[in-house]
């Protein structure tokens, strides 16, 4: 068993309430928004998730790192999550498969995390409160300087970070000699979704941020992908207008989470910055079209206007929360297009939310 001296640290959140912890290795702040997290299992694939960038991830299950980390278990290059809070980080893992421990995994990613928090009370915290700024800091004579860059740190809302995430150049996934080429818009793309798509014979061409449709079309693909990813989806503009050409010209088009509410702006619909965002991996959803619930994973802080989605005649609501009644999933009546606000590609254990994949196919298929 490894034992070591760690230094005091704490979370400072925007309103200046302090929660107290101890660091986990490397020393310093980090700002971000704070959120949680539920799921129980995947910890790796949540801090890679691109969508979680500029993040402060609270993890509501009590044992962070038992497991270790396994290189081929992360959703992109490298750590996304601003920093960790957790409540008892292991430093050992007895998993034979693993490659390292999360400490070192942290350590070669530079990223910093405090543990020994009382994460049960942030998280009911944040629930009460809701999502807003913080610091997690080992700087803690520090507090006025801290709580005065606090004070200027920007917020979600109306923060644009796709750029921060996306690739910089177009690159290949899949067998070029597959049935179907997909054009794919990485605005936080994770891994996983690439693999889906490249299991069900497909080519996909990863295209930047703002590229535009004349790019895409280009690439002559069978059908278009809008990905996940961070921040207010309000900004992405070259995005919104990208699904606007895509839709006019009745192309097949599947949007993921990020995706899903670029869709919706692209016909008119708002999206909104919520209380504390839907971020865990048994979350239910009502498919209103099969009328089967699903146990999705589910990763997002902004969705999209539930009575301007029923008001528009062109939008049909294919999927529910069944928590809050929040809009899930829409499809366009009179377009090839579909999109989900969860993660089917996630598969935590149930993998009730596959065959939008298998559904996106058919729709190039019969286009």
């Amino acid at each position: 068993m490894k034992y070591k001296q760690r230094k005091k640290a704490f979370i400072l959140l925007a309103d200046g309430t302090i929660f107290h912890g101890k660091s986990i290795g490397k020393e310093g702040s980090a700002f971000g928004e704070v959120c949680f997290n539920t799921g129980t299992t995947g910890y790796q694939e949540i801090f890679t998730d691109p969508s979680y960038y500029g993040q402060l991830m609270v993890t509501t299950n009590a044992h962070i790192g038992n497991y270790g980390t396994k290189e081929d278990e992360v959703e992109s290059d490298d750590v996304k999550i601003a920093g960790l809070i957790c409540k008892n980080f292991s430093f050992n893992y007895s998993r034979p498969a693993a490659d390292a421990s999360l400490e070192e995994f942290f350590e070669k990613h530079n990223t910093l995390a405090i543990a020994d928090v009382d994460t049960r009370a942030l998280v009911s915290y944040i629930r009460d409160n809701g999502a807003m700024n913080a610091v997690i800091t080992t700087e803690v004579d520090n507090i006025d300087a801290l709580k005065e860059q606090l004070a200027e740190f920007p917020s979600m809302k109306g923060l644009e970070l796709a750029s921060k995430v996306s690739t910089k150049e177009p690159y290949f996934v899949g067998d070029e000699n597959a049935t179907y080429k997909i054009a794919a818009l990485d605005i936080g793309i994770k891994k996983n979704i690439l693999r889906n798509l490249a299991k069900r014979d497909a080519y996909i061409k990863v295209f930047p941020y703002n590229s535009k449709f004349e790019e895409l079309e280009a690439f002559n693909p069978d059908g278009y992908f809008l990905s996940n990813g961070p921040g207010d989806p309000e900004p992405l503009s070259d995005a919104i207008n990208l699904a606007k050409e895509i839709i006019a010209n009745n192309k097949p088009l599947f949007g993921i989470c990020l995706g899903h509410q670029v869709i919706a702006l692209a016909n008119g619909i708002s999206t909104y910055k919520m209380h504390n965002g839907h971020r865990g991996i048994n979350h239910p959803v009502k498919n209103l079209v099969t009328g089967k619930g699903e146990i999705t994973s589910q990763n997002h802080g902004f969705a999209i206007n539930r009575e301007e989605t029923e008001a528009n005649s062109n939008v049909e609501i294919t999927h529910v929360h069944l928590n809050d009644h929040t809009v899930a999933g829409i499809k366009l009546k009179d377009k090839n297009c579909f999109s989900v606000q969860y993660h089917p590609e996630a598969s935590p254990g149930p993998n009730d939310s596959l065959y939008l994949f298998d559904q996106f196919i058919e729709n190039i298929k019969n286009n």
